[in-house]
């Protein structure tokens, strides 16, 4: 079952690229959430997602908003990826799928782990859930939602 708007982020934690244990509770009550889980590190549609992500970061800081973005790839591919393009927003390691089934992230085209996008507000309510496989409209259309916010 997929999250949807209004429902509540469910409790998580995962591996971070620096070691630590991130865990969503720390960010309820503090700040909103973008959290959006993509295919593979330092492919093409990924590299040109996370880079979006990566030259608008401080708009989202300057909206009180974390990032954070989420695959199955290892702690080392994560490391190489962020390195190679300068990433200053977190990653997490899915390896074995948790957090998408936790999400309700679906692949695409049976094999190819889905792009999706999710706006966590401070209260840690859901108020966006963004599927698409076109990589800049997540960026977007979190940044409009969390302006909304702030109005």
């Amino acid at each position: 079952m997929s999250l949807k708007i209004g429902d509540k982020l469910p409790s998580f934690s995962a591996k971070d690229t620096n070691g630590n244990i991130f865990n969503s509770q720390d960010y309820i009550g503090k700040q909103p959430l973008v959290i959006y889980f993509y295919p593979k590190d330092d492919t093409p549609g990924c590299t040109a997602q996370a880079c979006s992500f990566r030259d608008n970061y401080q708009e989202f800081k300057d909206l009180g908003a974390e990032v954070i973005g989420i695959s199955s790839d290892t702690i080392t591919s994560h490391l190489k990826f962020k390195s190679k393009f300068n990433l200053p927003f977190i990653l997490l390691s899915d390896n074995d799928k948790k957090l998408r089934k936790l999400f309700g992230v679906q692949n695409n085209l049976f094999i190819i782990p889905g792009r999706e996008t999710f706006v966590i507000d401070k209260q840690g309510m859901v108020i966006m859930v963004f599927n698409s496989m076109s990589s800049e409209i997540h960026i977007t259309k979190a940044l409009k939602v969390l302006k909304k916010l702030t109005n």
